[in-house]
């Protein structure tokens, strides 16, 4: 061919391009075309229903809690619990997860309804006699708890075909829910080791039931190892083809196990378990009925907003010690990742944050004025609602009243699908909060501008000039620059006025050590910190005897972009955002005016809900 003609041929093509181009109509809407998530969507990732050994045990006679109730809940419907009345959400939820233990899944209705061939067992019987007993609950609880040590108390295989036919069930329930676009039902159940101290994780399908029940759930039974569970995973993924993924929870209670520094056969940490774990527990549940996980005022002394939510007395291994507290907590543990990622090349603890209820009663809600409780056994008006033993192991004791009304999900995606809200917790795009749904946004980069903060649209500026929360920052593009944040908070529309924003920032310094630094960033009320960085209270309007308060205090948004004034390019770091509101009555207080109930002292009876984002890191470049 001459070149003359390939050169016709070229033009030729290039003319033909430009024609359809200009038949093709521009785009009417800035949003057309956008495939980064404008929604946030609501959930829970951590319900229990009687089909879980503790929950099962623990309830109440006439007192029915089943999947099918959670959804139908969820959902916003007003549901009838047998003997126990009416219960209702106020705002329904968008997402939901069943989460029941694998360890006897179904089990204990079988015990409860006298299955013979269970009461033919020496272990079956004492356990059906103790469900029965008045006073045999807390004995009948422990002797199911054993299942998340890892000790048989009933025949594998007596158990196996019960819990074959429950998860078969459970999944197809799912499937029934599950209504794309409106509400999603997510398959999951929890793997709840605890030799001794908490390991357990919530385990999250992205499928559905045609390949979540191709396996069965991984449970203590199996394994108090996690580095098995994680097998399990990789092998569902292999077989199915299918996506799954863990959330480890309550590590307040791991009494310093949760974010060691050593894997389960006591060897340190090496790149391949730190590559194992990230890629299967991309986020963590920072928060929820049973504490608060996020820090402790042993790890952050000054942070005057670290004693929330309080737990830290020890687990059924036994009291707090010290050295614990570090492996408890996310900021601490986002500080050891920074470290180990310095040692093996792979940070294990690059995790995103969610909260959830772990209530134990198919009702997952996280409102103050509208909280049952963690177990069905006690419902809202009983007499010792709140001065009741939740929990006591030897010289541990624990009463309702120090159970929180928190926390829940919150997951910025594309749409209310399963895929949609998997991929989003995949890539940590993320947040907790303890029960409010306000909305947080926040993004880094290098170029923000403070104008940017009152532009509309604020998530496509925040996405064209960097990256959301649960992210690497881009390289540093040039020797004088340091990471620019672009953050906004809007108030629950139905709750609290903002406090504060703050961004909390870790790095590892040049000897190796952790550090921490929290910054007020946006302050309601006109308020500024003071030369020692401390800003004044925000005051209170709360009225505890009513179980009232106004929002004539604190703002309704709150959005800034802050320029980090400590950058180090050669320190390893992450950045989160923490978002506090003013004082609002707690569950207790509500509870004490409805019923006149009696209080433990020292119960507290206000607090600020707060959220927590994912993380952005920043890496040093080679």
């Amino acid at each position: 061919m001459r070149a003359t003609t390939l050169v016709s041929l070229l033009l030729l093509l290039a003319f033909a391009g430009d024609t359809e181009a200009q038949q093709k109509p521009p785009s009417f809407s800035a949003y057309a075309g956008q495939n980064v998530p404008l929604n946030v969507y609501w959930g829970d990732t951590h319900i229990h229903t009687q089909l879980s050994l503790d929950a099962g045990t623990s309830g109440s006679a006439g007192v029915e809690f089943g999947a099918e109730l959670a959804y139908r809940f969820a959902m916003g419907e007003e549901v009838e619990i047998g003997l126990a009345g009416h219960a209702q959400i106020h705002r329904p939820l968008d997402f939901l997860v069943v989460a029941d233990h694998a360890e006897y899944l179904g089990v204990v209705p079988q015990v409860r309804a006298g299955n013979p061939d269970l009461l033919a067992t020496e272990g079956g019987r004492r356990w059906y006699e103790l469900t029965r007993s008045k006073d045999g609950t807390g004995a009948a609880l422990m002797i199911g708890a054993a299942a998340f040590r890892g000790e048989h108390i009933l025949d594998p295989e007596l158990v196996a075909p019960i819990v074959r036919q429950t998860w078969k069930r459970q999944v197809k329930l799912a499937d029934a829910y599950n209504q794309p676009g409106i509400f999603t039902a997510l398959i999951g159940f929890e793997y709840s080791a605890a030799p001794g101290v908490n390991q357990h994780r919530n385990v999250i399908f992205r499928d559905g039931a045609d390949r979540a029940a191709r396996v069965l759930p991984f449970s203590a039974l199996d394994s108090l190892r996690p580095e098995d569970l994680w097998a399990y995973m990789e092998a569902y993924e292999r077989e199915t083809g299918g996506r799954v993924l863990a959330i480890p929870h309550n590590s307040n209670l791991s009494n310093g196990m949760m974010w060691s520094l050593k894997d389960s056969d006591g060897n340190p940490i090496d790149t391949e378990y730190a590559k194992t774990r990230v890629r299967w527990e991309p986020i963590v549940e920072v928060t929820q009925t049973k504490g608060d996980s996020e820090t402790h005022p042993f790890l952050s002394p000054e942070d005057e907003f670290a004693d929330f939510e309080r737990w830290d007395w020890g687990s059924a291994a036994g009291p707090k010690e010290d050295w614990m507290f570090k492996h408890e907590y996310a900021r601490s543990a986002l500080g050891i990742g920074l470290s180990l990622e310095a040692q093996t090349g792979i940070n294990p603890y690059k995790f995103g944050m969610i909260g959830s209820t772990d209530e134990h009663t198919a009702l997952p809600v996280a409102e103050e004025d509208n909280f049952w409780g963690v177990s069905a056994r006690l419902r809202p008006g009983d007499p010792e609602r709140m001065t009741s033993v939740f929990f006591r192991w030897k010289d541990l004791t624990t009463h309702q009243a120090d159970i929180g009304a928190s926390g829940y999900a919150a997951v910025w995606a594309t749409e209310n699908t399963r895929e949609s809200l998997f991929d989003a917790m995949q890539r940590r795009e993320v947040y907790a909060t303890t029960g409010s749904r306000m909305v947080v946004r926040f993004f880094g980069g290098w170029h923000y501008q403070h104008t940017d903060a009152q532009r509309p649209h604020l998530a496509l500026v925040g996405y064209d000039g960097g990256v959301p929360m649960g992210s690497d920052l881009p390289p540093r593009p040039k020797r004088d620059s340091a990471p620019t944040f672009l953050v906004a908070a809007l108030k629950d529309p139905e709750g609290a006025n903002l406090d504060r924003i703050q961004i909390v920032k870790g790095w590892v310094d040049g000897t190796g050590q952790s550090r921490e630094q929290i910054y007020d960033v946006a302050l309601s009320d006109e308020r500024s910190a003071g030369p020692d960085g401390q800003a004044p209270p925000v005051g209170s309007t709360v009225d505890v005897k009513n179980a009232a308060y106004t929002n004539s205090i604190g703002e309704a948004e709150l959005a800034t972009v802050w320029r980090d004034p400590d950058f180090t390019p050669s320190q390893r770091a992450f950045y989160y955002v923490r978002v506090i509101e003013i004082p609002t009555p707690r569950w207790t207080a509500y509870e004490a005016k409805r019923f006149a109930s009696p209080v433990p002292e020292g119960t507290p009876m206000t607090l600020q809900e707060r959220a927590y984002t994912s993380p952005i890191w920043y890496t040093p470049a080679p």
